[in-house]
């Protein structure tokens, strides 16, 4: 673990209020493209997507495969961005500078070279990255590059 880094832990018990409701809390998702080769997937709402320039992404992604924390990366028509596929529901509480988080996703087909770390298995599973993950490795990501003289992003 990094020093001088936020480190990021969620919640392990759901407190709650007397006189409040429950809400349900969604399943992880770990869906299929379903789409055949060459295949057009669309637009997806499983998933939200947090987007951040080239650099900072391509950093971030190195922190979680070393992690093995990973999930399905892709890199942006414009090829100025790295897409990371984060829950659903992330765009409800993303705040961090240098990055925006979208409802969801536009998938591309597996085997478009746009993907970076493509979804995988015989079906195209598409696992995305833990929101809270995602988040410490990008600050981390940050830091390394502020201290390797190629910051502020």
């Amino acid at each position: 673990m990094a020093t001088g880094v936020p480190q990021y832990r969620r919640p392990t018990v759901q407190a709650v209020l007397p006189g409040s409701a429950v809400l349900p809390v969604p399943p992880a998702v770990s869906a299929c493209t379903g789409a055949g080769p060459g295949g057009v997937v669309g637009r997806v709402a499983q998933y939200d997507t947090v987007t951040v320039p080239v650099r900072h992404g391509l950093e971030a992604v190195d922190i979680l495969r070393l992690r093995r924390a990973c999930g399905a990366v892709q890199q942006t028509s414009g090829g100025s961005a790295i897409a990371f596929l984060v829950p659903p529901g992330t765009a409800l509480r993303w705040h961090l500078p240098g990055s925006t988080c979208t409802s969801g996703a536009d998938l591309l087909p597996p085997t478009d070279p746009r993907w970076i770390i493509p979804p995988s298995g015989p079906q195209h599973c598409t696992r995305p990255t833990d929101a809270w993950v995602l988040r410490s490795a990008l600050c981390e990501a940050a830091t390394t590059l502020t201290a390797g003289g190629l910051g502020p992003l």
